[in-house]
């Protein structure tokens, strides 16, 4: 029966050629003669060519000169050893780009004291009064204070536009401010207690109560109470809604998360069921992020007593991944310009630390705040992470600059996915 593999006549004329070949640069010495002719009969049977004329590992780079002495009768290129080709990877300073003053700042976890606006501006929280900074400008703006001493601000939202500015305070209202004009347009009481959380959805203005209630708000109608989320037994300390606006997640210190859905449009006190209760964190859940380059992808922190990123499949309302950072948790941001999640700490830690996305691998931690980090917040092009602490300052750290090549690379490839418009439209 006959076998599948070719197994060559080893004659002797066949092993004096793969002598010379072995050793080309020896004297050789043979009682058989082989023509030119036969050598390149042999070649063109084995190989399918003229060996003399064939290219063998080729790379295409410039040949190099042959080294003095040596017998290249097959053409053979000459290389060098490759070296590994490293990607170079950025460089992140251990140390803010910039440092400011908050002084009476609040030091309390389960609030959210800062908001980055779409138009540059950096909303903050201190005490019972609101501040603006101009990171364009690089001046502050003074905005509000509330009336009775007492009281002080608890949350703050940016509409996506940047123009109007959300703020929940500790007298149980919610309070919506024109920045540009700085005037105050409406205040909104539908809760019972402080509004330690905020997030808006088109013309949605969503709040977290510490009585554990979400109330929507539709801040274009004298009406505005529109509907009551009731699924949380204490305070509801993280809220956000997702970049599609189709889920509303939120996160409180009786250690649930849940996931809302959208309320339909002209359903007036609809009290709307969760999609998912995720009851896997040990501790309050504060941080909330959802993906911008995965909708469906959510990533929850755990406070001192759990410690844990985990990161959710909302489609599937699964639990991808979960990692143990060690460390209290009071904020996570996805940061776009290199697919990387970041993390605020609190006790024992407070820092601030940059992973990976989706390997959660550590990139790099960021150690200059003396106290708990509360909250944090990215710039409208996403190269700069704004943090602030219990130890009364905001730090902005430049960890997500796209390198000028890389930069100009990319808009001249977005560029090219849209139409000329030199020609005239007829």
């Amino acid at each position: 029966m006959a076998g599948d593999r070719f197994i060559p006549v080893r004659n002797s004329n066949r092993m004096a050629v793969t002598s010379f070949l072995l050793t080309n640069n020896q004297p050789f010495h043979t009682n058989t003669t082989l023509s030119l002719e036969k050598q390149k009969a042999w070649s063109i049977t084995l190989n399918g060519y003229n060996i003399n004329n064939a290219k063998i590992l080729h790379f295409g780079e410039r040949r190099l000169n042959a080294p003095e002495g040596c017998q290249n009768s097959l053409k053979v290129e000459c290389c060098q050893t490759r070296r590994p080709i490293f990607q170079k990877t950025r460089y992140i300073s251990p140390t803010p780009d910039r440092i400011l003053d908050a002084p009476e700042v609040q030091n309390d976890f389960y609030l959210n004291l800062l908001d980055w606006s779409s138009r540059n501006f950096l909303a903050v929280a201190l005490q019972n009064n609101v501040y603006l900074w101009d990171a364009t400008k690089r001046n502050i703006i003074f905005l509000m204070t509330l009336e009775r001493e007492d009281d002080y601000v608890c949350s703050l939202s940016w509409t996506k536009d940047g123009s109007y500015l959300a703020v929940g305070t500790s007298d149980c209202k919610v309070q919506l401010w024109d920045v540009e004009n700085q005037k105050r347009l409406r205040s909104m009481a539908s809760h019972t207690a402080r509004v330690g959380s905020l997030s808006w959805n088109d013309h949605i203005l969503s709040s977290g109560s510490r009585s554990g209630h979400i109330h929507h708000h539709d801040v274009r109608v004298a009406e505005h109470h529109i509907c009551t989320l009731a699924g949380h037994s204490q305070e509801v300390c993280g809220l956000q809604w997702s970049p599609d606006g189709r889920y509303l997640a939120s996160g409180g210190n009786d250690n649930l998360l849940c996931v809302w859905p959208r309320v339909p449009e002209g359903s007036p006190g609809n009290r709307s069921q969760a999609i998912h209760k995720w009851s896997e964190h040990q501790g309050a859940i504060k941080a909330l992020a959802w993906c911008p380059w995965q909708p469906n992808i959510l990533a929850s922190g755990g406070g001192t007593s759990d410690r844990h990123i985990r990161i959710w499949n909302v489609n599937s309302g699964s639990c991808v991944s979960s990692l143990d950072t060690q460390s209290q948790v009071s904020s996570l941001v996805f940061a776009p310009n290199y697919k990387e999640l970041v993390s605020a700490h609190g006790y024992a830690h407070n820092n601030v630390v940059i992973w990976k996305y989706p390997s959660l691998t550590k990139v790099v931690e960021l150690n200059s705040h003396q106290d708990r980090v509360l909250n944090s917040a990215l710039s409208p092009d996403c190269s700069t992470l704004a943090t602030i602490s219990g130890d009364e300052t905001i730090c902005l750290w430049k960890s997500f600059a796209i390198d000028p090549l890389k930069k100009k690379h990319r808009e001249r490839t977005v560029l090219s996915l849209h139409p000329s418009f030199s020609q005239p439209i007829r």
